[in-house]
Parts: structure tokens; sequence; C-alpha cells
């Protein structure tokens, strides 16, 4: 640490308290009702915030000031802080611990940025670990240590991160605005390709266009042991990517696999939302939530089978058909009975071969940006551990 820094504990220089316990509701009963779920991207819109019933003589106790730090103390936010600016009349939710600061030599600015910190999330991680739900209580907040330099390093520390975070912000947004706009450009081409209709298409049933003629097999005989296995999960939804593929020896499977080839289109019927198909170039086993599709050569090429199954018409009437208790699945004959306008084979390829390129154009484009994205959130991190080991 640097020369001239101290270390303190949270609960040694603060006041950390439990929220109030009580129903939200939209009526206008009493002061707004924080909770974890108002916080979102770093911020409140207070507007938004709903009221809580609570006595008069119970306000001070909970009431909302600028410079406290709410810190969501339990499930999957846990560690989750902001910084209270300027707020309504407000008090904060039982599922939150507030921190006063009293100790007039830390400013709450550094404070929450330390909440940022990949050491503080690690304690954060260390001190949940064990817990059924995830918790995080008072006791283990106010038992973290802290790097307090002194007030003017403080400062300069604030204002030097506030200025990179914040075009580090805006550079991330353009981003991820500029990697919305090229998935877009994608989706829309294949919208628009499976809701035209030209000269000489023809309607036709799905159980027209391809079938499923494999058979399950037992993945634990000698000569399926070795062959790679596809499930869901090994499928990026909308890309048709394969991840993390391994064969059905190193899995360790042991229940019904349908086999398949290089001819078919493998779709997920579990969660249509997720947009899971691809073409696999191998011989394989996929797992029993996923149809092996066979695409009848005089009716569909196996290329524009794989689009199709990845168009918004075609999603649209999967997913209406999927709604049942627990887990939403796709069964075979609704997804049979699907009706679709085909044009002949020879425009079915080149339909396919240009989506082809466009999608693999818009895919180098988006992993170009999220890349950009993945490097300015390291140097976000990067600036933090400098500025709390006196480096910056």
């Amino acid at each position: 640490m640097k020369k001239g820094w101290e270390t303190k504990e949270l609960g040694a220089v603060s006041a950390i308290n439990y929220g109030y316990t009580e129903s939200a509701t939209r009526e206008l009963v009493g002061p707004r009702f924080l909770r974890i779920t108002d916080i979102q991207d770093d911020r409140v819109e207070w507007d938004t915030v709903p009221y809580c019933k609570i006595e008069s003589a119970d306000i001070p106790k909970y009431r909302l000031a600028s410079g406290d730090i709410v810190f969501a103390r339990t499930g999957a936010t846990t560690g989750k802080s902001f910084l209270v600016d300027e707020p309504p009349e407000a008090v904060f939710a039982s599922y939150l611990i507030r921190l006063r600061l009293l100790d007039k030599k830390l400013l709450p600015e550094f404070v929450m940025l330390f909440f940022q910190t990949a050491g503080y999330w690690q304690s954060i991680k260390d001190g949940s670990s064990g817990s059924a739900q995830g918790g995080f209580n008072a006791t283990k907040l106010g038992a973290l240590t802290i790097p307090a330099p002194p007030l003017a390093e403080q400062q300069r520390i604030v204002g030097l991160l506030d200025e990179a975070f914040e075009g580090i912000a805006t550079a991330k947004a353009n981003a991820e605005k500029n990697l919305q706009n090229v998935r877009g450009i994608f989706e829309s081409r294949l919208q628009s390709v499976f809701t035209q209709r030209g000269p000489g298409w023809v309607e036709k049933r799905f159980d027209e266009v391809c079938a499923i003629t494999s058979t399950l097999v037992d993945p634990r005989k000698k000569e399926f042991l070795d062959l790679t296995h596809v499930g869901a999960g090994n499928i990026e939804s909308k890309t048709g990517v394969f991840v993390d593929l391994k064969t059905a020896r190193e899995e360790g499977l042991i229940s019904g696999k349908f086999l398949f080839d290089e001819s078919m289109v493998l779709y997920s019927k579990i969660r249509p939302y997720l947009m899971k198909v691809a073409r696999p170039d191998f011989e394989g086993l996929c797992s029993a939530d996923m149809y092996p599709l066979a695409p009848i050569p005089s009716v569909v090429t196996r290329d524009y089978l794989f689009h199709l199954l990845l168009s918004k018409p075609f999603t649209d009437y999967a997913i209406r058909g999927s709604a049942r208790a627990g887990m939403p699945k796709v069964n075979r004959d609704h997804l049979f009975e699907f009706r679709v306008l085909l044009p002949d084979v020879k425009k079915q390829k080149q339909l396919a071969a240009n989506l082809d390129d466009l999608h693999h154009e818009t895919q180098r484009l988006a992993r170009l940006y999220e890349r950009k994205i993945a490097a300015l959130q390291a140097l976000k991190k990067s600036l933090l551990r400098q500025a709390f080991s006196g480096e910056l």
C-alpha cells in the first residue's frame, strides 16, 4: 500500500443498519420505499419507486440522505451497491443495508468506488459462501477493511476515475449500440426473406419439408462411445455455433440419444425463444430434447431449412405451441403442423447463400464490438486496481 495510506474497518467508521420491513404499494401512503429491484444500471428512477406505510416516529431511523450507500445483502444481487444523492423523502427496504459514514476523513464517493473493486467482490463471494441464499450481513460488511488515503488524495482519485469512467461509459454505450445495430441488420434481412412471397412459391406443411428419421440409441454401446454429443447447451443462441463439445464417453452418457449426420439440421425443442439451431459437419449423437431434422432434398435445402428455423415467423409459432408447466417445449405434432411458403430449390440456394454471407459479416462485426466492450470493462477494472493500490 502507498506510504501515508491507512486501512480502516467499515464498521469502525460508519453506522450500518438494516432496512424497514413493510409491503410496497403504489398508493401515496408514506415515503418512497427503495428496494433492491429499484437499483438498475447504477441508477434509481425515483419517480417509479413505490411507497410504504410507516409510522412518523420510525421515519428518521430509516430515512435516506445524500452520501448514504445502500447495499444488497441477499440473493443474486448480493454486494450490489448504490450511492444516494439528493433523494426525495425515502426509506429503504429490509433486504438492503445502509452504510452511513461517520468518519469525515472518508468520502462516500471513494467508498463507493471501493465497492466496485475486484478485491471487494472477492470478499463478497468469500463471505457469501455457505449461505443458502448467498447472503452477506451487516457484521460481515462492517468487518471489511478499506484503504484510506488522505482526504486530498481521495478527492484526486475520485475526480480522475469519474472522468475516466464517464469516457468508458460513453464508449461502451456506443459499442453496445453498434452491436445491437449489427445484429438487427441480419435479423431484419432474415425476417424479410421469410415473410415475402414470390411467383411460383408454394405452401407446405412442415412434415412435407423435413422428417425425423433417426431413432434413439444407447450411447454406452461401443460404436457410439466416441461420437460427439450435442445438447442444447452446446449451441449458441441465434448463431448455430457449437461450444464445449465432448464425446459420449467423456460425458458418461447413459440415456438414449438420437444419431445425426451432416445432412441434418439440429433444433432444440426446449425454450424455443432461445433459437438454438445448428448445421453439424460431423456425425454424432444429440440429446432427446433436440430434433435431428432431415430435409427432403426435392423440397428444401439444408441451409434454407436452417435459416427458416431461426426466422421470427417460425419462432413465434414455436413459442405459441410450447406453453406448458415448468419447461416450455415444442412437441412433434405442433412442429410438423407449421406451414411455410417455399420458393424452388434453386431460389432457396441463392437466398440461403446470401443469408450465410450476411451472417458471416455481421458475426465478424459483432465479435469486434464484443471484444471492444470486454476491453473497456477490463480497463475499468484495471483503473480501480491501480487506484486502490496507490498506483494511479
